[in-house]
Parts: C-alpha cells; structure tokens; sequence
C-alpha cells in the first residue's frame, strides 16, 4: 500500500507529509520526488493533493477550495449549478471568503475567492456531506442568489419585476427545481450587508 493512500482525496499540508515520511532521511526531498513522479498534485506553496492515480477516487473541487483559502464556502454558480437551479456546467470554482479576495491557478483548475465581512458571511452556510466520506461548506441556495447579488457590480434592480428578470433571464435561475425557499436568509442578508434595495426586491420575490 502506497503511504498517501490513507490521505484519500483530503488535502495534506507539507508538514504532516514531512510527520508521515519521517522515516526517510531527507523527507523533504521525498515529497519533490513524489510530486515529479506524478503521486502530488500541487495546490500551493505547502498544500497538496494526492493522485487519483493512488487513491483511485475522483478529487473534490469543492472540499479543495474549502482547503485552499479559509475560511470560505462553496457559492456563486458553483452553488447553484449543485443545487439544480441553473442548467450551466460550471469551471472556475467561486467561493466566498473572510479574507480578502484572490485567486488560485492548479493543475486542477482555477479557484476564485471573494471577500465579504463577517455578519455577512456567516450566514446561511451549509455543510454538505458527501457519501459519508467527506465534507465541504457550501451557500444555502438563498445565500448563493444573495452572493451573486452582492458581487456583481453596477447591477441595480429596483423592482421586483426586475429581479425577477435578473434571476431567470440573466442567472437562468429554474425556481420550479427548488420549491422551498427560506426567505429569512434573505432577511438576515438584508440586515447584514450592502445592496439591501435588491436583497428588498428578492425577498419580496420569494414571498409571493
């Protein structure tokens, strides 16, 4: 059994690697070896993944870039794409963070982070586990709408009707997938952070 095995799809930081190969002399020189044999991806300076080629599983986008830059959650149309209400295949991952906004460039793909301040980004977060295996934090599909808002720039949507069109002509938003919608994240959103004119119109929305 290869040693990383046991590390599945989770990321390991280079220091528990280090902890694990203690029994090389030169564990540092191990991990460069293993990362040019193909058995680490590298996510960032002192993050990795292992192989699929090892732990023969398919690798998590969305518990990566939980891992990748914390503390954040999976939204924007990463969300809504896993939730079924737009019909989009999605490939950059977008999640919201506590920190400042950046963005990760892998051999898995891009990772895109925004900023938001902490009475907002606290709410509506969800942890969804995935086949008892592992977990990720993910936007409740009210909150993924609500950060698609927030993050869009010079939008301006002063009426109901206009959100409305906002939702399902601009975002392809299909309502009829998710019946039940908890508007008091809305609500909470509405309190919490800036835009309240369009969170106004979206709750009025989902109240009908």
């Amino acid at each position: 059994m290869n040693v990383l095995e046991q590390f599945g799809i989770v990321p390991i930081d280079f220091i528990t690697l280090v902890a694990v190969l203690g029994e090389y002399r030169y564990p540092g020189d191990k991990v460069s070896k293993m990362e040019k044999k193909g058995e680490l991806i590298r996510l960032k300076k002192g993050l990795f993944v292992v192989s699929p080629n090892i732990h023969r599983m398919t690798i998590s986008k969305e518990l990566i870039a939980n891992h990748l830059y914390g503390p954040s959650y999976i939204s924007f149309e990463n969300a809504l794409s896993f939730y079924k209400l737009i019909p989009e295949r999605v490939l950059i991952t977008r999640s919201m963070t506590l920190k400042r906004s950046r963005n990760f460039s892998t051999p898995l793909g891009n990772f895109d982070y925004i900023s938001a301040p902490k009475d907002y980004f606290q709410i509506g977060i969800r942890q969804e586990i995935i086949n008892d295996r592992y977990a990720y934090l993910i936007a409740s599909p009210e909150k993924a709408i609500c950060d698609m808002i927030m993050a869009t720039s010079g939008l301006r949507l002063q009426s109901v009707k206009a959100m409305q069109i906002y939702l399902e002509e601009d975002l392809r938003i299909d309502f009829s997938s998710n019946a039940a919608f908890d508007s008091q994240i809305i609500r909470q959103c509405m309190d919490a952070g800036r835009k309240k004119t369009e969170l106004t119109q979206l709750y009025k929305l989902l109240e009908r």
